[in-house]
C-alpha cells in the first residue's frame, strides 16, 4: 500500500513554538495567584536571563521593539544624532531609531552571510559624515542566530566613541567567538565607552517564547537603572543613589523614610512593562533553551547534508567564523534565476507540499518611508542577499524525517 503523498502530511510552518506541560502549569499557576504584571515572575526572570547571558542586569519588557526604544532612549538617542542599521533587519531596528528622532545610516552587509560588518560600518560612517549627520550608535544585527563580527565593532564604536546597540532578536544563546574568548550575546561589551546594551525577542517563533515579550540587558550599573525607570513612565520609587529625590520634603516623612505612596518622574518614559503571565511562559522557556539550542543545531547539520546534492541552486546559510549560533531561521541562499522560477512560484508550490516557508527580510532601506526620506541608496550586498533567501522550516518538534521531506519537497520544485 502507497505512502501519503507529501501534501496530506502535517504542515510545516517555517517557525513554531514549542509549549510543554511545565510552561502551561508556571503560566496557570500566575493565574491562580495575586500577581498579573510586575511580580515576581518577571523579577525571576530578569535575574535568570541575566545570569544566562552573562550580564550584570536584564530588563523585561514587552516585546523587542519595546527593547530597542528604551536601548535610544536609555543612550540618549534623539534628533540630530544617527544610529548605524545593517539594511537586512525587521523593521523595528531602524523604526525605534526613528521614534527616538534619529537618522537611521543604513549599511550594506555580506551577500552571503546577511551581516553587516567593519567595512559595512565605516562606509554607512562615512555617508552620515557627508550628509551632516552626528553619528552616536552602532546597531548591529545577529541575523539568524549568528552573530556580526563584534569584537571588531566593538573596537570601531571606542575609536569612533559611538555606543552600541546589538539587536540580537534572533541569538538568544549564541555566543560570539570573534575576539579570541567566547562572549555569550547579551553580556554586553563594557569596552565601548560610550553605553553598550543588547536586545532580545521571545516571539512566538524565537527559541524562547513569552508569547510577546522582549529584554534589555547590560553591564553598566547606571545606563540599566535608566532602562529600567523609562520601561516604567520614568518613574522612580526610591532614590537616585547619586542625587537622591529632587523633592526630599514631598518624598520623605519625619524620621527620613519614603512615603509609602510617593514617586518622581524625572523624564518622560514608557509602559513598555511585560506581564508575569508573559514573564511565567518565557522563564519556564528559559529552563530548557540548551535543549531548544542543540535540536536547532542538529536540524542544521541535517539539512547542511541534505541541501548538498542541490547545489549549486541550493545552499545551506553560510557559516560565520568566530561564532557558535544558536540557529533561529534555516535561510538557505537559492539562484531562482537559474532555476528559472521565481520565488512566488516556489514559495506556492512548496506550500502546496505542505511546507511554510519566509522570507528575511526585504531590506529595510528599500521600504516606501525610508525610500522617501533618504532616496534610493545603493547597497548591493543587501539586496543580492535578499535576492537570494528563503527560509525554510526550523523549530524543535520537527523530527529528522521532516528535514528530507523539505529537502525532497525543494528538488521537486525546482526541477
Amino acid at each position: 500500500m502507497a505512502g501519503p503523498s507529501m501534501g496530506d502530511l502535517p504542515f510545516l510552518p517555517y517557525g513554531r513554538q514549542s509549549v510543554d506541560e511545565e510552561d502551561i502549569a508556571a503560566v496557570a499557576a500566575v493565574l491562580r495567584g495575586d500577581w498579573l504584571t510586575q511580580g515576581p515572575a518577571v523579577s525571576a526572570f530578569e535575574r535568570a536571563l541575566a545570569a544566562r547571558v552573562g550580564a550584570a542586569d536584564a530588563v523585561a519588557c514587552a516585546n523587542g521593539t519595546a527593547a530597542l526604544r528604551l536601548a535610544y532612549a536609555a543612550l540618549g538617542i534623539g534628533p540630530g544624532d544617527a544610529v548605524v542599521v545593517p539594511a537586512n533587519t525587521f523593521l523595528a531596528t531602524a523604526s525605534a531609531a526613528r521614534h527616538a528622532g534619529a537618522e537611521v545610516a543604513f549599511a550594506d552587509v555580506d551577500p552571503d552571510s546577511g551581516l553587516m560588518g567593519v567595512a559595512e560600518a565605516e562606509a554607512a560612517i562615512a555617508r552620515a559624515s557627508r550628509a551632516g549627520w552626528r553619528v552616536r550608535a552602532l546597531a548591529p544585527v545577529h541575523y539568524a542566530g549568528q552573530t556580526a563580527p563584534m569584537a571588531a565593532l566593538a573596537a570601531l564604536a571606542q575609536a569612533e566613541g559611538l555606543a552600541l546597540v546589538e539587536d540580537a532578536c534572533h541569538a538568544i544563546g549564541t555566543v560570539d567567538l570573534s575576539g579570541g574568548h567566547e562572549v555569550p550575546v547579551g553580556a554586553g561589551r563594557p569596552e565601548v565607552e560610550a553605553g553598550s546594551l543588547t536586545v532580545f525577542s521571545f516571539h512566538p517563533v524565537k527559541t524562547i517564547a513569552a508569547g510577546e515579550g522582549g529584554a534589555a540587558t547590560g553591564s553598566d550599573p547606571a545606563l540599566m537603572a535608566r532602562v529600567r525607570r523609562l520601561c516604567n513612565h520614568g518613574m522612580m520609587r526610591t532614590p537616585d543613589p547619586g542625587e537622591g529625590f529632587a523633592d526630599p520634603g514631598a518624598a520623605l516623612d519625619a524620621e527620613g523614610n519614603v512615603n509609602p505612596w510617593y514617586y518622581e518622574m524625572a523624564e518622560p518614559g514608557f509602559n513598555h512593562r511585560l506581564s508575569d503571565i508573559h514573564a511565567a511562559l518565557v522563564l519556564s522557556q528559559l529552563g530548557r533553551l540548551d535543549r531548544f539550542i542543540e535540536r536547532r543545531a542538529r536540524l542544521m547539520a541535517l539539512y547542511a547534508e541534505r541541501l548538498a546534492p542541490l547545489a549549486p541552486l541550493v545552499r545551506p546559510p553560510a557559516l560565520v567564523p568566530g561564532c557558535r549560533p544558536a540557529w533561529h531561521l534555516c535561510a538557505a541562499r537559492i539562484d531562482f534565476a537559474a532555476a528559472g522560477r521565481t520565488r512566488s512560484a516556489v514559495m506556492a508550490d512548496l506550500r502546496a507540499l505542505g511546507v511554510g516557508t519566509q522570507v528575511h527580510y526585504i531590506p529595510v532601506h528599500r521600504q516606501p518611508y525610508w525610500r522617501r526620506r533618504y532616496g534610493d541608496l545603493a547597497l548591493p550586498g543587501a539586496m543580492s542577499h535578499y535576492a537570494q533567501t528563503l527560509s525554510l522550516p526550523l523549530f524543535p518538534a520537527m523530527a529528522d524525517g521532516d528535514v528530507d521531506r523539505v529537502a525532497a519537497a525543494l528538488e521537486r520544485v525546482l526541477s
